[in-house]
């Protein structure tokens, strides 16, 4: 009887263990979602520009109140560590040098989608869910919008809002930081 062929998922200490024995170059950008290792898209300059404005924007907003990680990885589950844009962590002492973010972590993931869209909608976010991430925003280049994802469930997010042009928005964690989608977007 023949064996269906199946995929072999590595675990988050093993894609570290193929980084460090140097099997992916350093220079390479790459994720591990769901325990496969997928390639990154490149960044271009409205991609980059949105990471910075949201960078500055939000360390300004919140200083003291959280930590705006820039596209670093945090540690989702066993089998997934994603590098997201923008992430609002808790404040900790040591700043997560000891050990990249939990989704205990975690006030907010936010993806820069131009090229990314579907990888973002179909793999990362399911396990932002799954792992309790509390609020994700996937900023939409193509269908120039916000889409914001919260209350998190084994199966997806439950609120679901789409935020365009002309609108403000929030991070449930800081309803006191209103953004502007116009300035977001560009």
């Amino acid at each position: 009887m023949a064996v269906a062929a199946q995929r072999y998922r590595f675990t988050v200490d093993q894609y570290h263990r193929i980084g460090e024995a140097g099997i992916i170059d350093p220079d390479c950008r790459v994720e591990l979602v769901n325990g496969e290792i997928f390639e990154m898209s490149p960044i271009d300059p409205w991609h980059a520009g949105t990471v910075n404005f949201l960078g500055n924007h939000l360390a300004t907003g919140l200083a003291g109140r959280a930590i705006v990680r820039v596209q670093n990885p945090t540690e989702v589950d066993p089998r997934s560590e994603p590098q997201p844009d923008v992430m609002l962590l808790r404040p900790r002492a040591d700043f997560y040098r000891a050990a990249h973010p939990r989704p205990g972590d975690t006030l907010l993931i936010i993806e820069v989608s131009d090229t990314s869209l579907r990888h973002d909608r179909r793999r990362k976010l399911p396990a932002y869910a799954r792992a309790g991430v509390p609020e994700v925003w996937i900023i939409s280049r193509p269908a120039d919008a916000f889409e914001v994802f919260r209350e998190p469930s084994k199966q997806g997010y439950r609120e679901h809002r789409t935020f365009r042009r002309g609108e403000r928005l929030a991070p449930a964690a800081f309803p006191d930081l209103e953004l502007a989608v116009d300035d977001i977007l560009g």
